[in-house]
């Protein structure tokens, strides 16, 4: 079988489950429903893997799914010695039932983000011990004893755990959150506007920010062979590409950036895009435009998004033969090294 491949399909351990109930998402993915019976129909598509998912794979047409930890995972755990254990835990889950069907599914790893050096090492164990692909982290890292303090990865505390990413040469998949409750208080922006969380506005103008930071921060000038991966068409990026290295190409930027290319640079060298979630036809002509055809590749959302549906749009797209098989399956081949035929 010789279908697509999907590289961001979410899933979710007991462990986690029990750690960060989905009780507490459950009145910003649905308005008015009550909290306290939590997501058990989401939790049970979490949970499955190897029934309704890999029934609907068949059905769809799906070869090979990556899968990896559901946000916010290790990063909405403030305590750095609980989100060490989660990840690790959390990674021997995944891991095993991988090793169930190695043929149709892969993992990328969870990874707490609280020092670079725990991540390193966790990155390390999971590619070279479990057989994993690669990392997937949710934004920021919650830290502080009320986990209102974020820490992103653009800064030099992360080094070494950019030298590993390196080192491993696997990617490291960007992917978004909910805000934090400090967010979310009256007299926020968020707060007062509870209707622009999720997936629709939130989650794409604040990850963007997180990958702008990265990418302005000189890590793919230190460790040029480091690939990162932005969902969702690039979380908007590739649409404002020329006006952001526009402006940081000005000479009074040049002299102070602390970058030596601009972004589209980086957009064309250490970053690559997917589909998840949004299956905009268009703006995936204008990504393989913008940034090259072997930065694009195909993915699904699940299960916050049906197979059926990521399918029935893929069948629909108009790309010559070639960029569509590239897109569906071999960019994903090459970059995150699957066992698969191409």
């Amino acid at each position: 079988m010789k279908g697509t491949i999907a590289i961001e399909e979410a899933i979710i351990d007991l462990a986690g489950v029990e750690a960060h109930t989905f009780a507490q998402f459950q009145t910003l993915m649905r308005p008015g429903s009550d909290q306290t019976s939590g997501l058990s129909a989401h939790e049970k598509r979490l949970f499955d893997i190897h029934d309704e998912r890999l029934k609907s794979m068949d059905e769809h047409g799906v070869e090979y799914m990556l899968l990896s930890l559901t946000s916010p995972g290790c990063q909405a755990e403030a305590d750095p010695e609980k989100a060490k254990k989660m990840a690790q835990v959390a990674n021997d889950y995944l891991a095993g039932e991988v090793e169930k069907n190695p043929q149709r599914f892969g993992a990328l790893a969870a990874l707490s983000m609280h020092n670079a050096q725990d991540a390193a090492e966790e990155l390390k164990r999971a590619v070279k011990e479990l057989g994993m692909f690669g990392g997937l982290v949710n934004d920021f890292q919650s830290k502080g004893s009320e986990g209102g303090e974020k820490v992103y990865f653009d800064t030099s505390e992360y080094e070494t755990f950019w030298e590993a990413v390196q080192e491993l040469d696997v990617p490291i998949y960007f992917h978004p959150r909910y805000a934090i409750p400090q967010d979310l208080k009256s007299g926020t922006k968020y707060g007062d506007r509870k209707h622009l969380l999720g997936a629709g506005v939130q989650f794409h103008l604040d990850l963007s920010w997180h990958l702008y930071a990265i990418c302005s921060s000189g890590i793919f000038d230190r460790y040029p062979k480091v690939q990162i991966v932005a969902g969702h068409l690039g979380e908007g990026i590739p649409f404002n590409l020329w006006r952001a290295s526009h402006w940081i190409n000005h000479p009074f930027k040049r002299g102070s950036r602390p970058m030596k290319q601009d972004y589209s640079y980086y957009w064309t060298h250490n970053v690559s895009i997917s589909t998840s979630g949004n299956y905009n036809t268009r703006g995936l002509k204008f990504c393989i435009e913008e940034i090259g055809l072997d930065r694009c590749m195909y993915a699904i959302d699940t299960p916050y998004e049906t197979v059926e549906e990521g399918q029935n749009w893929w069948k629909t797209v108009d790309l010559p033969a070639d960029q569509k098989e590239a897109v569906a399956r071999t960019n994903a081949i090459k970059l995150f090294k699957l066992p698969l035929d191409m």
